[in-house]
């Protein structure tokens, strides 16, 4: 049984220059996210995949579901990747580095998400690897402590109705 999507948790999606933040129902072309952050001056390129896993504490997963308050989820993941690519000038200013972050990517899925499907993929590009992979962890860590997105996870054996919402942190 598949919970009805309510009418605040909907697609939405935010480009500016180089970076995007989408919320979708569609499964996630993670190749396609990847290239879309792709740039001749990136000499890194980092991926986060999230997958939903089969198992959640010794209880066997049969699928999560994810719903959003999404005109504020997508501010809310903007201005996370916004601090990102803040963050990564700062520490060039600061150093003998000149590297910075030159696009990011961040879509979330809402809905049903089999075991096995991409909930979420981030990608950074950035001149050198460290700073990417430091945004990325940065923008992972902020989606999931910030972002007005929550999951509910269904168990094999378990009545249904009584699976419950949880935040997107755990």
């Amino acid at each position: 049984m598949r919970t009805p999507n309510p009418s605040t948790s909907v697609a939405s999606r935010e480009e500016w220059e180089r970076n995007v933040c989408a919320l979708t129902y569609d499964e996630l072309d993670v190749q396609s996210i990847a290239r879309s952050v792709g740039d001749d001056g990136a000499g890194a390129t980092v991926v986060f995949v999230g997958t939903t896993r089969n198992n959640f504490r010794g209880k066997v997963v049969t699928r999560l579901e994810y719903q959003a308050y999404s005109k504020l989820a997508v501010k809310t993941v903007t201005e996370i990747v916004r601090n990102a690519h803040d963050d990564s000038v700062k520490r060039a200013t600061n150093s003998t580095s000149t590297s910075h972050l030159i696009s990011c990517a961040v879509h979330h899925r809402l809905g049903t998400v089999p075991v096995g499907e991409a909930s979420i993929v981030i990608a950074v590009s950035s001149p050198h690897r460290q700073e990417a992979f430091v945004a990325c962890e940065q923008i992972l860590e902020g989606v999931k402590q910030k972002a007005q997105i929550w999951k509910r996870e269904y168990y094999e054996g378990e009545d249904e109705e009584k699976a419950e919402w949880k935040a997107n942190y755990s």
